[in-house]
């Protein structure tokens, strides 16, 4: 019979199976990678194209394409455009990162015929009508006005800044960015970055032969090249810095520290990953049992590592009550330098490698989880390699291995540290 009170044994993941892409090119030598799952009659065809020509005088040409790109073509005005994909049960996305914008199709397969060629119109004769700009510049600066109010988002924008500089990592965009967009920039920007020598093709789904030539006939063709200067940033870390923007009405106060680091590329990078997670990157995390449940001073508080392309960083971030903002950067320093003089006890590590190998696992639920991971490696030049070097080091790795990464990546003497509210 069943005991109750008695917690089940549990098991570590012993193997993670990807499903790993095929390559295929299309006629004009556009890299088409097919993640491919029979189950289900549906597809989703992403158009990934790198973020290029970057001016920092007109910081918002990539964001502004990507999100104006189906408000019309010579053909099709923005209502058209949205109607016919809608006929179809058909759905159209764009979305915009610090490194690359995508066009993301999902549809039944029985209607790639119809929708693609809507899908091609849009990728190369989009014409980003003045009316569609003028609302977006509108609406933008409203959003841009409202969000300056929040401190948790002028914390992100001021602690990116200070990181990254005038870069499309760190711009500090205003209103009068959104002022100084002109429909020609726009259209100037379109045409370079949307173009065959800039893109990748990422299909998730069940996509056959079938599919492939459908996709082939529309996007092989008849679509023009074009000269594109890719992005090139490059970073030092600097000499701590201090970012304090007092609100005096504040009753709270967004802290976000932390500094320049690794990417996906280098070795360390799943070490410290572990490490991150002890630290910040869990509900059982160290800064969530000592701020939210022993001190009271927070709902949450987190940390993370992104991983971009030409850079990487750790930031812990959390906001507080402003009349313990100061004790709770104190104990988050704390926690820190725990880390580097203090080895993880074996019950905690053990802990977080299954936390971390079952996170794996349940992430990928799905086909279009699976075409996520290989994305995440594939514009980071990396290989499936990296996935059996990351498993391996969560299974492995040991309580002096992360003193080591935590002495050598967590230099609190270099942090950057911005408050906005009061401490």
């Amino acid at each position: 019979m069943l005991n109750r009170q008695q917690a089940p044994d549990f098991k570590q993941v012993s193997a993670i199976n990807f499903i790993q892409p095929e390559k295929r090119l299309l006629a004009n030598g556009v890299p088409v990678f097919t993640i491919y799952s029979g189950e289900q009659d549906l597809v989703r065809i992403e158009f990934i194209f790198e973020n290029v020509n970057w001016k920092r005088e007109k910081p918002l040409q990539a964001i502004a394409v990507n999100t104006l790109i189906n408000n019309g073509t010579n053909k099709l005005s923005a209502k058209e455009i949205a109607e016919k994909i809608d006929f179809y049960g058909a759905f159209f996305q764009t979305e915009y990162t610090q490194d690359h914008s995508s066009v993301s199709l999902y549809t039944l397969n029985k209607h790639l015929h119809s929708v693609l060629p809507i899908v091609k119109d849009v990728l190369t004769e989009s014409q980003f009508p003045q009316n569609e700009l003028d609302i977006y510049i509108q609406n933008q600066k409203q959003k841009l006005q409202v969000n300056l109010k929040k401190n948790d988002i002028v914390s992100r924008k001021e602690f990116a800044h200070a990181l990254f500089g005038e870069t499309a990592y760190g711009v500090d965009i205003k209103a009068q960015h959104y002022d100084e967009l002109k429909r020609v920039d726009l259209l100037t920007y379109f045409k370079a970055a949307y173009a065959p020598n800039n893109c990748t093709i990422v299909v998730s789904g069940k996509f056959d032969t079938t599919g492939f030539n459908l996709l082939d006939s529309s996007f092989g063709y008849n679509w023009e090249k074009s000269e594109v200067v890719k992005n090139t940033f490059s970073f030092n870390p600097t000499e701590k810095q201090f970012v304090y923007k007092e609100k005096p009405e504040a009753l709270q106060s967004a802290i976000r520290i932390g500094q320049l680091a690794i990417n996906r590329k280098h070795k360390d990078f799943p070490g410290l990953q572990i490490l991150n997670t002890v630290l910040g990157g869990y509900f059982g995390s160290r800064l969530m049992a000592n701020i939210r449940e022993d001190k009271g001073y927070t709902y949450g508080i987190g940390s993370g590592i992104s991983s971009l392309q030409q850079a990487g960083y750790l930031f812990i971030s959390t906001e507080v009550g402003a009349d313990v903002c100061g004790a709770a950067l104190t104990e988050i320093y704390k926690e820190i330098d725990l880390l580097k003089t203090t080895l993880i006890g074996e019950e905690e590590l053990n802990l977080v490698r299954n936390y971390m190998l079952g996170s794996m696992l349940g992430s990928l639920e799905n086909v279009f989880s699976h075409a996520d991971k290989f994305k995440n490696i594939y514009f980071s030049g990396l290989d499936y390699d990296y996935y059996s070097r990351y498993i391996e080091t969560v299974k492995t790795i040991t309580a002096e291995e992360l003193l080591a990464l935590a002495n050598k990546y967590f230099t609190t003497e270099s942090f950057t540290e911005v408050v906005i509210g009061k401490k």
